[in-house]
C-alpha cells in the first residue's frame, strides 16, 4: 500500500500552492480541520487532539520546507526570498525588507490576511497553530542550517510578526 501511495504522489505532485496561493489554501485547510477538530475533541480531549495536530502540521511543513528548496533549486536566502512570493499571491501579505544580505534576510510583515481569515472564519484560537506554527519547521526543512528568531505575529495581537533569518554560510 506504500508504494501505491508513492506512484499516486509521483503521479499527482502537489502544485495546490502554485496555483491558488497559500492563503487560499490555508483557508480550504481550515474549513476543513477546525469542524474535524472540533469532533475529535469531543471523543478524546482537546488538548490530545490540538497537541497531535500541532505535531502533525510541523511534519508536513517540514516536508514542504524540503520540497521548496528542490522546487526552488537552492536552499539560501535568495530562494526563500523568492519564495515568499507564494505566501504574498492575493496580497495576503505585505512585507517590509529590512536587510537583505550576507545571510540574513529580515523582514516585518505588516499586514496579515491569515490572521484575518482565521478571525473571519471564528476560530483565531487555531490560526497560529494551522499557519505560524509552520514557520520554523518550513525554514528548517528548508536549510536545516538557517535559523529564524521571531518574537511576535499578528496573529497573537502584535502590530507586525518580525522575521529575522540568518543562513549560514552565505
Amino acid at each position: 500500500m506504500a508504494n501505491d501511495s508513492k506512484e499516486l504522489e509521483d503521479l499527482l505532485p502537489d502544485t495546490l500552492t502554485q496555483r491558488i496561493g497559500v492563503l487560499n489554501r490555508r483557508e480550504v485547510e481550515a474549513r476543513i480541520l477546525s469542524p474535524m477538530i472540533d469532533s475529535l475533541a469531543e471523543r478524546f480531549g482537546r488538548e490530545e487532539v490540538l497537541e497531535n495536530v500541532r505535531e502533525t502540521i510541523v511534519r508536513i511543513a517540514q516536508q514542504q520546507g524540503c520540497d521548496l528548496a528542490q522546487a526552488m533549486d537552492g536552499c539560501g536566502s535568495r530562494e526563500f526570498l523568492a519564495a515568499l512570493e507564494y505566501w504574498k499571491k492575493d496580497q495576503a501579505l505585505e512585507i517590509e525588507i529590512l536587510n537583505d544580505q550576507d545571510g540574513h534576510l529580515d523582514f516585518n510583515v505588516t499586514r496579515c490576511r491569515y490572521a484575518e481569515m482565521y478571525r473571519a472564519l471564528g476560530i483565531p484560537e487555531l490560526g497560529a497553530m494551522l499557519s505560524c506554527n509552520r514557520d520554523y519547521a518550513l525554514i528548517e526543512g528548508f536549510n536545516q542550517a538557517a535559523q529564524l528568531e521571531r518574537a511576535q505575529t499578528i496573529m497573537e495581537g502584535a502590530s507586525h510578526c518580525d522575521f529575522r533569518y540568518f543562513f549560514p554560510g552565505e
